[in-house]
């Protein structure tokens, strides 16, 4: 356990209750602050295990990048993971992670990961995880609730891989429950709920996966975007394009928020796809250019 001295961060205690016998239950809190331009990690506190590794710098100080690990390398049913970040009025951070999240076979029970992010005035959060993948006969509960003050900015996207397509493998039983909100000022922007099952019409649908085995979702919440950038982003292809695999890709905006999706046969497509409408839009929504997380890279 961390606890570095701060002040408290306004969100729910962590509280994970009793652990379970050969599950792991893991928490994590951060808050980040901002002085004379410099945004910090003023606090992380945790519980279990997953952890952050010490905060960095490499766009300068405007901007802090941390990088989440979760050490046992994949979760299992019965594991319980919370991450719960506060955002100060004017800081920034950059918050990833150092490969794809393993959600292995349930055995039974259910695997959860709960996300909670507070954004102050001015402030910006980015949240790029890598990809996350359902192993056969995972149960999954993903649930991640944002909440932003007047001013405030949130990007952040989320890859599911239904099967390990490395090995040939689909994800042919197994359940799906999926939560996001987003609001500004308490005012709900975007809600989103999926449940599914492995084997659902949904998988095959036109109107659904369409017999893809990738389904992503980018979102950026920072006001309406510019009508030219917008277009640009419109026109932009993805790596897989015109290929075997028939990957389906769009770009809509709301008046607070930008919708980006990709579904296809190819994680690592999709993150780049994301990954050029990032660039694209970050000098937008941050005034700054996008310089990628160099854990990316190994």
């Amino acid at each position: 356990m961390d606890d570095t001295n701060a002040k408290h961060c306004p969100s729910r205690n962590l509280d994970l209750g009793a652990k379970k016998l050969g599950s792991w239950q893991a928490a994590l809190q951060l808050n980040f602050n901002v002085h004379d331009g410099r945004s910090f990690l003023e606090r992380k506190h945790h519980i279990g295990p997953l952890v952050i590794q010490k905060s960095l710098h490499p766009e300068g100080p405007r901007i802090c990048h941390g990088i989440i690990v979760h050490p046992p390398g994949g979760v299992a049913g019965g594991d319980q993971l919370s991450l719960q970040v506060h955002l100060a009025e004017g800081s920034n951070a950059l918050l990833t992670t150092p490969g794809a999240g393993k959600w292995y076979k349930a055995n039974g029970e259910h695997a959860s990961q709960s996300l909670q992010f507070n954004v102050a005035e001015s402030a910006c959060l980015e949240w790029l995880p890598q990809e996350n993948i359902l192993f056969d006969g995972a149960m999954v509960e993903l649930s991640a609730e944002v909440n932003l003050a007047k001013n405030a900015k949130f990007a952040g996207w989320e890859i599911l891989c239904f099967g390990r397509l490395a090995k040939g493998e689909r994800w042919d039983s197994g359940k799906l429950k999926q939560g996001l909100s987003i609001k500004r000022t308490n005012k709900l922007l975007w809600q989103e709920r999926t449940n599914l099952l492995a084997g659902d019409r949904f998988f095959q649908s036109i109107v659904g996966l369409g017999g893809k085995v990738v389904s992503a979702s980018f979102l950026i919440a920072a006001g309406p975007v510019p009508p030219e950038l917008l277009l640009q982003c419109q026109q932009l292809q993805t790596q897989d394009a015109g290929k075997v695999s028939e990957a389906r890709w769009g770009v809509t905006a709301l008046p607070d928020i930008v919708s980006a999706r990709y579904v296809g046969m190819s994680a690592p497509a999709a993150r780049q796809y994301f990954e050029n409408l990032w660039h694209i839009l970050r000098p937008w929504y941050l005034d700054q250019v996008a310089v990628n997380p160099r854990i990316w890279q190994t």
